[in-house]
């Protein structure tokens, strides 16, 4: 074959993301003060831009508030039916329109088709990704971590999120748990119990109440807490006033064994969290929906319009400079200018209409968790929202980072309703896996006669008579993650106790 230059035709399909879309993208993912900061830095350059100083109630045209019916049926089941919704109409404007920047159209008439973001989470300019592996994790960022794998049922995930979230940057919790437990509605036992099992994460006396406690949960995690040792953190007042005969008496030890214990508490830290301390204020959580209980069981689902910046374009100053414009790069400027404006005007209302309409169909699928309580959480996930509201995956993913919904049981990231599901037999609801995992260890540890231990199989006809789908090696894969051996060793410690 001859070696020379030749000319070809192709024709090919590829992914084009426009500056604009990429800056819709931006605005999507940012929270609220990520938000205000991005508009006031747009405001100082773009003099096109300006602040809409009118105060209004709503501040972006979007639909009417969302309302959702409740049945409240003795079983907790909640039936949602739309009363009223936001528009699924997506225009898909073409490049060209999009790129324009025509003076003439209304900044809030188009829509973004944020089916072309695509699965991609980056894009030229933006650095999240790259501060996200530079920065250092934070304290919540590690509990949560330790959280996915700690295998708790859905409901007392759901609570574990809302303890974990009530910890300070040194540690503690700051929440009252009857409080909590009355917010959530459930036992307060069942939040007794979720907070030991946060208690034995690391650091070591992370969610303590005050410093005892704290001391306490690091001294039985060095395996070093006995009663002389309890005794003295009862009294660790007498410690700080150096009342050492009186701390040796009460704690009934002679002189060599209470410098050691002293020495054991001082190596300890009152402020377990601290290692984790990124050098950032906390900032307080502004819930960017709000979500209020109406008459007839209906949930009304509405964007707090205190978190939306107000801009818009001035088409008088524009008017002017631009007749005033002699040189092409005084026209290209303003050009520019107008362009940017407009689209960002549009970004702006388009991100409240798709907050909005992904919190609604959130507050849908959860309206039982609202009712009801923590308990009635169903599974879910963001190709069922995604599927609902007809936009991808990834646009969810990005709606529900960092954004916060306030309900009637508190403010909760809106990726807090999310949880893993397992299929039920015959077509039925989907059963939470966390839930599956806490019936499996309710079963095997109904187990007191050597008759009575079960097997991997004999598990998986008893989850599937009571409806859920699941096969033997998932059984087995979910009762070693609990720590549970297997029915021949459970056997053999059920002889050697009889």
């Amino acid at each position: 074959m001859a070696i020379g230059p030749r000319l070809e035709f192709r024709q090919g399909q590829s992914l084009v993301i426009t500056p604009q879309l990429q800056q819709a993208i931006k605005l999507l993912q940012l929270n609220n003060l990520e938000l205000q900061a991005f508009v006031e830095a747009e405001l100082e350059k773009n003099p096109l831009l300006q602040r809409d100083e009118v105060d209004a109630e709503v501040a972006v045209e979007a639909p009417a508030p969302e309302s959702y019916a409740v049945d409240s049926v003795p079983d907790g089941a909640a039936a949602a039916d739309m009363d009223g919704g936001a528009s699924d109409s997506h225009a898909d404007a073409s490049p060209g329109e999009r790129d324009s920047g025509e003076t003439g159209s209304e900044p809030s008439g188009g829509q973004i088709d944020w089916s072309k973001a695509g699965r991609g989470g980056s894009f030229e300019g933006d650095d999240n990704l790259e501060s996200a592996h530079s920065r250092e994790k934070s304290l919540w960022e590690h509990l949560h971590e330790q959280l996915t794998v700690a295998s708790l049922a859905p409901a007392d995930q759901g609570v574990a999120v809302v303890l974990i979230d009530a910890i300070d940057e040194g540690g503690y919790l700051r929440a009252d748990l009857e409080e909590t437990a009355e917010r959530l509605a459930c036992a307060p036992e069942r939040v007794e119990s979720v907070l030991a099992v946060i208690q034995g994460f690391d650091p070591a006396g992370v969610g303590a109440r005050d410093v005892r406690e704290c001391l306490m949960l690091q001294l039985k995690d060095r395996n070093r807490y006995d009663p002389a040792m309890a005794a003295l953190l009862d009294h660790l007042d007498l410690l700080a006033r150096r009342d050492l005969p009186s701390l040796k008496k009460i704690c009934s030890v002679d002189d060599e064994d209470l410098r050691d214990m002293i020495a054991e508490v001082r190596a300890l830290t009152p402020r377990p969290g601290a290692a984790f301390s990124t050098g950032e204020t906390a900032q307080t959580v502004v819930p960017d929906v709000h979500v209020r209980e109406g008459l007839g069981g209906l949930w009304h689902v509405e964007l707090n319009a205190e978190t939306l910046p107000r801009v818009l374009v001035d088409q008088r100053y524009h008017a002017r400079i631009a007749g005033g414009a002699r040189s092409d790069q005084d026209k290209t400027f303003v050009s520019d200018c107008l362009s940017s404006a407009n689209w960002l005007v549009k970004s702006l209302d388009q991100r409240a209409k798709t907050i909005l309409k992904v919190a609604s169909e959130i507050v849908r699928q959860q309206d039982s968790f609202l009712a009801f309580g923590v308990e009635h959480l169903r599974p879910l996930n963001l190709k069922t929202v995604a599927d609902a509201i007809g936009m991808h995956e990834s646009t969810v993913s990005r709606v529900t980072s960092n954004k916060y919904v306030s309900t009637p049981r508190g403010v909760f990231e809106l990726k807090f309703f999310f949880t893993s599901s397992i299929a039920a037999t015959g077509g039925g609801e989907a059963h939470s896996a966390q839930s599956v995992r806490h019936k499996i260890r309710q079963l095997i540890d109904a187990e007191s006669r050597e008759s009575e231990v079960l097997s991997d199989d004999a598990l998986v006809d008893i989850l599937k008579e009571a409806g859920v789908d699941i096969a033997r090696r998932t059984v087995a894969k979910y009762r070693e993650a609990l720590k549970i051996p297997s029915s021949v060793e459970r056997r053999r410690r059920l002889r050697e106790h009889a």
